[in-house]
């Protein structure tokens, strides 16, 4: 797999992971974690269940992060390279959740620890790609949250609008528009493959998204992979 393709897997694999887990996990975000807030507020007026999950994915997810970060300066030194042990160890989360939503799904309790348990493992994955994006990726769009995505691409479309828009300008805008308009649309897509495979699949859907991240464990590591 060439390592320029990895920011278009992880796109689809978050919107797929996202997708599912949000219909599967009784409404809850295991990518775009700070969009727990609405959907917890939501199940405390309401009096629907999942709150504990929701309330617990932005700590795990932070907490993940802060482990993340710093075992990346000890794993050098250890011999292990920092991207492709990140990238197995999302793979490995992912392979957990799998099995817990195929031995434990579908989840009639929203608050059980059977969901909550898994919740907090595919949030955990889905930290170790935000942080993966963050450290080694930065040149990359975005691959779990698409609203700054979409936003720097409506100030290019309106830029390019311009006559007089200088041709550096015009270039740079151009080239931004198509890296990112790609990385949406693989997000829309693992979404949309997200919610047709969890209808017809149910819990079984979890099973893809750990074998997505396999191709990119045979990227070899970078000179600037310690982040």
């Amino acid at each position: 797999m060439k390592p320029t393709a990895l920011p278009h897997v992880l796109s689809f694999n978050a919107g797929y992971v996202d997708t599912a887990g949000f219909l599967a996990l009784h409404g809850l975000f295991t990518a775009h974690v700070t969009g727990n807030f609405v959907t917890l507020g939501a199940a405390l007026v309401l009096g629907t269940s999942g709150a504990v999950a929701k309330l617990l994915a932005l700590p795990v997810f932070c907490v993940v992060i802060i482990v993340t970060r710093r075992a990346s300066f000890h794993l050098p030194a250890a011999g292990l390279p920092v991207l492709r042990t990140m990238l197995a160890l999302k793979f490995l989360l992912l392979a957990l959740g799998a099995l817990l939503a195929v031995r434990y799904g579908p989840f009639p309790n929203g608050d059980g620890a059977p969901l909550v348990i898994t919740g907090m493992v595919l949030v955990a994955a889905m930290a170790i790609q935000n942080a993966v994006h963050r450290i080694h990726l930065a040149s990359a769009p975005p691959t779990t949250l698409m609203t700054g995505t979409t936003t720097q691409m409506m100030i290019d479309l309106a830029d390019l609008l311009r006559a007089d828009l200088p041709a550096d300008a015009r270039l740079a805008a151009r080239a931004r528009l198509s890296k990112m308009g790609t990385s949406v649309a693989l997000f829309a897509a693992g979404c949309a493959a997200g919610a047709l495979l969890f209808a017809a699949l149910g819990p079984w859907c979890f099973v893809l998204p750990p074998l997505l991240a396999l191709p990119p464990l045979l990227i070899p590591e970078t000179s600037g992979a310690s982040g």
